[in-house]
């Protein structure tokens, strides 16, 4: 080999070693949508760096590719399920969520939703059975000597596999129905006075029967969370790990969660050392647009263009509601490019055109981008704010509706309710986000407040990662309330206590009175005989 090979080898040697602090073995529990989306690019941060990221895969997937790895290995694990049936699956739930919820009463919208997550639990325990059961796979990833689990909370399992492998677990997530796995699991404090809970569309500024909307959801998630499938899973664990245990006490030991927010998009609130908000970690410039979509942008002129796209999970809509939106965006003079695979509207206008696929953040960082239709999904909204870009949300489910109402209390958006909503609705909605400043105003100020960090989110998030292998864990950013119960949490025994001292010395004081008052008495008595 020749020097100057010999020299380059060295050279990447140390980038490796050094440089990304001893690359480390890493060990992927995903999950999919958006959330994969996000995470992979995590992963894609820690290969750069020299890691080696292994990822845990079902034969059946929606998102996570094996046969697309590019940059990290795949461990695909055996499923019943095949590939066809779980992306029917996942898309009649979806349409059933977009359909159907509205049209259900508070009690019954509360059962159907307990039941699909039920359904979901189900299924994602049977994957993890079909990975921990595996004495094989387990043996197999034993002896790969991983030094860390990154995986996604709602995906619950990667705590479990971390736990029979005897090495720490990092989470990356967004916030959590209700809160309830960072809150219970994660020891994340969670005021019902300024923090609503989400499902509610509400802000940090609320009035007394909006705190006690919060309140009651504050109670209900409680109680749901309590009631969530969990004796069958702290079972599963308990009989796997071979000793007694809860699936909250394993989350729990998580050294690091990594939410994927940030303060340009959350409301102030208290956290805890080992959270740490990495929001728009997928965030990048813009890059040029393919010629035939970039000539159809210059074609709008001064007017602009609109980007509208509804996430990866809604692929169409009804008839019925492609055909309003559509003539709402006839009527406006930017040019549209819709992302939408459906039966194309009668109404569409030779101002809209319809993608299977836009490349979104390319579009949103184009300089004639004036305004986002957006579903309200975290990583669609990030690019936004990443860009600058006022926002429309058409929320439809999940964290969607709350993620807008962020985005109206900072001015960056106004909201159309995707069930109701008629084309003038629509159309009224794009008026005013274009035509008056202050959205756009709104929008580039929450843009310069994410660009102003002093490390950029995914260099963060792979910074705690790598932090987690170098240490070995992160035992020392982790609060004294994981070994609180909730009685010493909320300190009810001491208010017990000092409530008993007082009733004590209350009632020490109102004897001694009485007493006092007695002999008083008495010895009054006795001076009028005499």
């Amino acid at each position: 080999m020749s020097s100057e090979k010999w020299v380059t080898a060295l050279f990447l040697l140390q980038l490796c070693c050094f440089n990304c602090g001893s690359c480390g073995k890493v060990l992927v529990w995903p999950m999919e949508y958006s959330h994969w989306i996000n995470l992979k690019t995590i992963l894609d941060g820690l290969v750069q760096r020299g890691h080696e990221v292994t990822v845990l895969t079902p034969s059946a997937t929606v998102f996570v590719d094996p046969g697309n790895s590019t940059g990290f290995h795949a461990e695909v694990y055996p499923v019943e399920t095949n590939q066809e049936d779980l992306g029917a699956l996942f898309d009649n739930l979806i349409a059933l969520w977009v359909n159907e919820f509205k049209k259900l009463s508070a009690l019954e919208y509360g059962a159907v939703l307990q039941e699909m997550h039920f359904f979901s639990s189900r299924l994602v325990k049977k994957q993890c059975e079909n990975v921990v059961l595996n004495k094989d796979l387990v043996k197999k990833l034993k002896k790969a000597k991983y030094e860390v689990v990154l995986a996604d909370a709602i995906c619950t399992c990667g705590e479990l596999i971390a736990e029979i492998l005897g090495i720490p677990f990092v989470y990356s997530l967004r916030l959590t129905m209700g809160n309830t796995i960072e809150k219970y699991c994660g020891g994340l404090p969670s005021p019902p006075s300024y923090v609503p809970v989400p499902l509610t569309v509400l802000t940090d500024k609320m009035t007394f029967m909006e705190r006690v909307k919060n309140m009651l959801f504050f109670i209900y998630f409680d109680f749901w969370f309590q009631n969530f499938d969990m004796k069958n899973w702290d079972q599963f664990y308990s009989d796997v790990l071979r000793r007694p245990t809860t699936l909250c006490e394993t989350m729990g030991k998580a050294e690091m969660w990594l939410i994927r927010t940030y303060w340009d998009f959350e409301f102030p609130r208290p956290y805890l050392p080992n959270f740490e908000f990495v929001g728009g970690l997928h965030c990048k410039p813009a890059k040029p647009l393919p010629e035939e979509m970039e000539k159809f942008v210059q074609s709008s002129g001064e007017h602009g263009i609109v980007v509208f796209s509804l996430g990866s999970m809604v692929k169409n809509l009804t008839e019925e509601k492609s055909n309003l939106i559509a003539a709402a965006l006839a009527q406006i003079p930017q040019k549209v490019l819709w992302r939408y695979q459906g039966k194309k509207p009668d109404t569409l206008g030779p101002n809209t055109r319809t993608y299977d696929w836009i490349p979104q953040n390319d579009l949103l960082g184009h300089p004639k981008t004036k305004a986002f239709i957006t579903h309200g999904g975290t990583n669609g909204i990030y690019e936004a704010i990443y860009h600058g870009i006022p926002m429309i949300g058409v929320p439809m489910f999940a964290d969607q509706p709350d993620n807008i109402a962020h985005m109206k209390a900072k001015g960056a958006a106004v909201d159309v309710d995707f069930h109701k909503m008629t084309t003038a609705d629509m159309l009224n909605a794009l008026k005013t986000v274009i035509n008056n400043p202050s959205y756009k105003e709104n929008a580039m100020r929450l843009s310069r407040i994410h660009h102003d960090q002093p490390v950029k989110p995914l260099d963060r998030a792979v910074f705690w990662i790598e932090f987690v292998m170098r240490h070995k864990g992160a035992k020392h950013l982790r609060p004294a309330a994981h070994d609180l119960t909730w009685y010493q949490y909320h300190s009810l025994d001491v208010i017990g206590f000092l409530l008993a001292c007082v009733a004590t010395v209350v009632f020490i004081a109102i004897k001694c009175c009485l007493f006092c008052c007695g002999k008083l008495g008495r010895k009054g008595k006795k001076q009028k005989k005499a």
